[in-house]
């Protein structure tokens, strides 16, 4: 007889593990199929983010940071070093830790609510029906249930001119794992992976070259905080070059060689000891369901939904890096939470205009809401205020007084209508502006509540100050 369930997920990414716990919550009878497995062969919860992404990135950007301060920032504190050493292993030991610990901790909470942990591969067979193939075997079972959730996360997008070879030539997956620090390192895509990637191999030591096809940096970003990031990173430096399209890929005696054609249109070639190809994700759609199934996707490979998450079929939903919208951890686990609320008869909901946006590069970038080119071409009237972290005392006090925050608030109204943070404690100063915005508050709410001093936070008061030319420490323009 087939297992049965009220709800099925397929995959255990941020967004299907989230949803998972959250049906589980509600008292539904619930199963979450999932095929990836750690370096061991054993069942590793939490997808690609937790896995190979968000999490041993964080790991690795904050321990190479560290490194990178010790070895030079510290002089200015009065505090003098000498005789500093990498320890690679140690550092990767300790990402593998940090993965580790989390991937168990999904799995207690799978025990926890009770909810059936499935190792393998799930597939959509008609609504009501999921096939699931245990991992190391070819014989599919049947599992019934009464509602279905898609999660099967992204992969990285593969660049013809550029094939991985898992060793000199690699994916964002394979740069997180490297066991020496490559003296010279390429990376195509100078995107929010490619940067973040670069940030870490630079301050451990290799030189980096990023080649970036589109001629704007960060285009997703606000122009001016942009601006003054490349100009950052460049002075970190990482070599960041627009408008370079790569055509070739060779490889010879433990070198790569790749041929592109710069922003002149002129060919170019480098060298280099590895090559991250950081081109962006793809959705996991590929034999999500059986042709039968007529599960309806777009002419991109993502399953097609509807405001509330739910596809074409009846009682099946598709959530995460699968559907629409920014490919996001946060964001698929709202859509999670969302769903599975829907499906408990609640009022789920995710606001998607106000996921925030972040860069871990150092410093940090932030973002939410609409940038002043958006607000531009949509003819909207809009005010401005900045303030610089040159200008923050707290900033100054702990040596990172690079960057600034803009508000830009409507010009009638005073609603913010975008928060764009380039500086310290970026990732975490977007919180507030996310409330803020959530709440519907215009930027003299922002100017009117009290920010304890000194912190990074009076930067954001001073910025919605400056929407009326009335901010503190600063000339008002």
């Amino acid at each position: 007889m087939a297992k049965s369930f009220d709800v099925v997920v397929i995959g255990a990414g941020p967004a299907g593990y989230v949803a998972a716990i959250r049906c589980a919550q509600l008292g539904l009878k619930t199963a979450c199929i999932d095929n990836w497995v750690d370096g061991e062969g054993k069942p590793s919860l939490g997808g690609t983010c937790l896995n190979v992404g968000c999490i041993p990135s964080k790991a690795l950007l904050e321990s190479s940071e560290r490194y990178h301060q010790i070895k030079s920032g510290l002089a200015e504190h009065g505090i003098l070093t000498t005789g500093v050493k990498l320890d690679l292993a140690a550092m990767q030991a300790r990402k593998t830790r940090i993965v580790g610990a989390l991937t168990q901790g999904i799995a207690g909470l799978f025990k926890t609510n009770r909810i059936t942990a499935l190792t393998g591969k799930g597939q959509l067979l008609e609504t009501g029906r999921v096939g699931f193939t245990p991992r190391g075997t070819e014989q599919q079972e049947v599992i019934t249930a009464q509602h279905i959730i898609l999660a099967p996360g992204s992969r990285p997008v593969s660049l013809g001119a550029a094939p991985l070879d898992g060793d000199l030539v690699v994916d964002s997956s394979g740069a997180l794992a490297f066991a020496d620090v490559p003296k010279r390192l390429g990376i195509i895509g100078a995107g929010v992976i490619g940067l973040e990637l670069g940030s870490v191999w630079r301050r451990l030591g290799s030189e980096v070259v990023l080649l970036e096809a589109q001629q704007e940096f960060l285009s997703m970003a606000d122009d001016d905080l942009a601006a003054q990031a490349l100009k950052i990173f460049a002075q970190q430096g990482l070599d960041i070059r627009l408008g370079c399209r790569v055509t070739g890929v060779k490889t010879a005696r433990r070198q790569v060689q790749v041929a592109y054609q710069d922003a002149e249109n002129q060919t170019q070639e480098l060298k280099v000891d590895r090559l991250v190809v950081a081109v962006g994700r793809r959705p996991n759609t590929d034999g999500l369901a059986v042709a039968g199934a007529r599960l309806q996707l777009d002419e991109k490979g993502y399953v097609d939904i509807d405001e509330h998450c739910r596809t074409n079929l009846p009682n099946v939903y598709a959530i995460g890096d699968v559907v629409r919208g920014p490919m996001l951890a946060h964001k698929g686990s709202e859509e999670g939470v969302a769903v599975a609320e829907r499906i408990a008869g609640q009022p789920g909901h995710v606001d998607y205009d106000l996921i925030p946006s972040v860069l871990y590069t150092h410093p940090e970038m932030a973002w939410v809401g609409r940038s002043e080119s958006a607000l531009k071409a949509a003819g909207v009237d809009y005010r401005v205020g900045s303030f610089p972290f040159a200008a923050s005392g707290r900033a100054l006090a702990v040596g990172e007084s690079q960057g600034l925050v803009k508000i830009l608030a409507d010009t009638r109204s005073d609603r913010i209508l975008g928060v764009h943070i380039l500086g310290p404690g970026a990732s975490e100063l977007i919180a507030e502006a996310v409330v803020a915005m959530s709440f519907g508050a215009s930027s003299e709410d922002l100017a009117r509540t009290v920010h304890a001093h000194p912190t990074l936070a009076e930067a954001v008061h001073e910025a919605a100050l400056a929407v009326d030319k009335r901010a503190i420490h600063m000339r008002n323009r």
